[in-house]
């Protein structure tokens, strides 16, 4: 029985092959029919008997993988090799040949061959690159092949294009990357000397020239030098002519050329002509104004003698000791010092002062200390104030000042741009100070309403909002537009400008005049305390070694009194006692202490406790306002939230959540939209689904509210439900802080409770 038709059980070789495809040996090169060569592969890619196909490209070295194409793996990688070629003279009488040193270089990406020669210093012979890089083949009868990296060793010949190479040596590189592969190399080899050349610089070493060539060097000047300029100011007193000045004088000396140039200043309506330059950049002679010399007379060498005829070619002989040369002295920086003299064509110029750059110079490299000015000319009179006309009533007072100006087309009053970019609201910063106040009236009615104070530090301006009370009689809403607000006590029709209310005149227990009403401040939001304890350097009222400074001026007595009272507040000796003792006793010590300084300084030594909100009230009055607004986005929010969440998580950060609450202009107050945030924020992450349902008044309803509750959310939100609520003042740090460290001047760190 026959075996199957299996590898291994038959003797056909083509049993299992998918190739059979048959080479071409047979093209047409320029219209001729040729052979292609022998080293084309039988059927199906097969070497044929007793065939070699020797690689065209190299091959990579060992230890690399070869998936990656030579372009890729050997890019801009070159192997150096240092090289002569012998060069034979036949139309000489000096030299028979000459050896042609030269670099040979490999690229390794394509094999290609590039030999460079380097040019020497009057050869007379074209130097440079010989074999412009390309693939170089392999001398006859092997011309059908090309170099590749296997040919190339130490100390051997190589035939380029009829041109025989002896490479002498390598680099490293081509060093450790040739024994990689596994060339053994050889020896370097030395190169012969030539003759001709060894000729040649013996020859020039013997050359003794009877007068060497003066090389003035002004590169090395103008390149360390180039744009640095002195300058010195400078007058010429020209007062003893007739209709002579004084001329003010600018002088610039270039170091990078020793060149002067004067300019003069010229003041508006002095009567001059303004002339481009006083003296045009030029080198200024010592002692000028010299005698004319004539053409030739002043040059940079000097000539004893001229022979020769034009036919046979001119020679001068040189005066190597320059006997006759006229020599000038130009000035030099070393020349130019404050007080000094400089003559100028003739014209006395005395040296005033210098910029700054100019002392610096001197100072680093003559070490010069004292530059102390002249004094030419008297000070300058004070100008006459420009008194402004009185303000006449008409518009305000900045508009009758621009009126007032040099100006044929008045201009509204400038702004301060900066301090609003500044001070303006971004974000989470409002930049806006917000007080708690009550008329100061002798009415009972009147007493009892409160207004919400706002001070605006992008502008300077006031604004008053009174809350509605319910059963008071009163509507509320805005007592006073925003605007800036005179200081009471001034006159209307005045000069001078009206001086307004600033930050500093606004703190806790200050009283202010608003359009002829007293008001006075009883408490402040958490961020206006925040930000007046930041910039305490503005807010005096706000700076805590101010008032440190103040308790530390007590008399001796006082404070013994102060700790006495401190002991029998606290019987049980547990180093707190509540605010309003605390209070009362440093607005009775007669130290002139400010209620807003009082509220500072237990502000840094209190202890504090967060007012706990219902969350509940919170959801019901949101709520009420998506209620009242007919906001019903929820599903769009729900697939903003989604998407914003990438982890799929169904958390998201707080700012995030805000930032889709804005885009989709949810109609919360900025107070309750944070408040809401923060009862559903856990480990800054916030559970949007467990939000949204909160807040979804159609599908998860709250109960109603009452307006009282939605009211004190509008407007008393910073004042109420977000401040943290005082309790005890840890009065032991107090004093250990103050009456212990009295001796200490600086900025103390004020202690906090446990």
């Amino acid at each position: 029985m026959p075996l199957p038709f299996l590898r291994g059980n038959s003797q056909n070789e083509h049993l299992g092959k998918e190739r059979f495809h048959k080479s071409q040996h047979l093209v047409y090169a320029n219209g001729v029919p040729m052979l292609a060569g022998s080293e084309k592969p039988g059927i199906g890619g097969e070497l044929l008997a007793d065939q070699k196909i020797q690689p065209k490209y190299s091959v990579y070295p060992k230890g690399e993988g070869s998936d990656v194409p030579s372009w890729v793996a050997f890019d801009k990688q070159v192997l150096c090799f240092e090289a002569y070629f012998q060069e034979a003279v036949p139309e000489s009488k000096d030299e028979i040949f000459r050896i042609r040193k030269c670099k040979i270089y490999f690229y390794l990406e394509d094999d290609t061959i590039q030999v460079v020669e380097p040019k020497s210093k009057n050869s007379g012979i074209p130097q440079g690159t010989l074999v412009h890089r390309q693939r170089v083949p392999l001398p006859p009868p092997d011309d059908n092949q090309f170099y590749n990296v296997y040919h190339f060793n130490i100390n051997q010949q190589m035939v380029l294009y009829n041109r025989t190479f002896t490479i002498t040596d390598c680099d490293p590189f081509t060093r450790n990357f040739l024994t990689k592969l596994g060339v053994c190399l050889n020896a370097p080899a030395s190169i012969p000397d030539d003759p001709y050349s060894k000729l040649r610089e013996e020859m020039e070493k013997s050359i003794q020239p009877l007068r060497p060539y003066e090389r003035l060097d002004t590169l090395k000047q103008f390149l360390d030098h180039d744009g640095k300029i002195l300058r010195f100011y400078c007058f010429w007193d020209d007062t003893v002519n007739m209709f002579g000045v004084l001329h003010e004088l600018i002088l610039h000396y270039f170091l990078a050329d020793d060149t002067i140039e004067i300019n003069e200043v010229i003041y508006p309506n002095s009567g001059q002509d303004a002339v481009p330059k006083f003296l045009r950049r030029s080198r200024l002679p010592k002692h000028a104004p010299t005698p004319k010399r004539q053409p030739g007379e002043i040059t940079d060498r000097t000539v004893l003698n001229l022979f020769g005829s034009r036919g046979q070619g001119e020679r001068y002989i040189v005066d190597s000791l320059k006997t006759g040369a006229v020599q000038e002295e130009y000035y030099k920086d070393c020349d130019l010092t404050i007080g000094g003299e400089v003559n100028v064509w003739g014209r006395r110029v005395i040296i005033c002062d210098c910029d700054n750059f100019t002392k610096d110079y001197y100072r680093s490299k003559y070490g010069i200390e004292d530059f102390t000015p002249v004094q030419y000319k008297a000070p300058p009179a004070p100008k006459s104030p420009r008194l402004a006309p009185p303000y006449n009533g008409f518009g305000s007072e900045e508009d009758s000042l621009c009126s007032c100006q040099d100006s044929l087309q008045p201009k509204p009053p400038q702004k301060d741009f900066h301090k609003f970019m500044e001070k303006d609201r971004y974000g989470i910063e409002s930049n806006m100070l917000r007080f708690r106040a009550k008329m100061v009236t002798s009415d009972p009615i009147f007493r009892e309403r409160e207004f919400i104070i706002s001070f605006y530090l992008c502008d300077d301006t006031i604004s008053v909002f009174e809350p509605p009370q319910r059963n008071s009689g009163v509507l509320g809403g805005r007592f006073l537009e925003r605007g800036r607000v005179k200081k009471p006590g001034q006159e209307l029709f005045k000069s001078e400008m009206s001086e307004y209310f600033t930050a500093q005149d606004l703190y806790v227990g200050a009283t202010l005049i608003l359009k002829n009403q007293p008001f006075q401040l009883l408490d402040a939001d958490e961020y206006t305390f925040s930000y007046m304890e930041k910039h305490a350097e503005e807010f005096p009222q706000a700076n805590l070694g101010h008032i440190l400074s103040k308790l530390r001026s007590i008399p001796e007595e006082k404070q013994n009194e102060i700790r006495k009272f401190l002991a029998l507040s606290d019987p049980s000796n547990t180093g707190l006692i509540p605010y309003e003792p605390f209070r009362g006793l440093l607005l009775d010590m007669g130290c002139n202490m400010s209620e807003h300084e009082v509220t500072v300084l237990g502000r840094c030594f209190l202890e504090r406790q967060k007012s706990e909100l219902d969350v509940g009230l919170l959801l019901a009055v949101t709520q009420d306002h998506l209620r009242r607004k007919h906001f019903e986005q929820f599903p769009e929010m729900t697939r903003a939230f989604i998407h914003r969440d990438r982890h799929r998580t169904g958390r998201l950060s707080t700012k995030d959540t805000r930032t889709i609450c804005k885009a989709f202009r949810l109609p919360v107050a900025e107070a309750l939209l944070g408040a809401l945030l923060t009862k559903f924020t856990d480990n800054e992450d916030i559970d949007y689904h467990a939000f949204l349902a909160g807040i979804n008044w159609r599908e998860n309803p709250a109960p109603p509210v009452l307006p009282d509750d939605t009211l004190k959310f509008d407007v008393n939100c910073s004042f109420e439900a977000g401040g943290p609520a005082v309790k005890n003042i840890n009065y032991s740090a107090l004093l250990e802080e103050v009456f212990s460290s009295a001796t200490n001047n600086s900025d103390p760190t004020p202690a906090t409770s446990p």
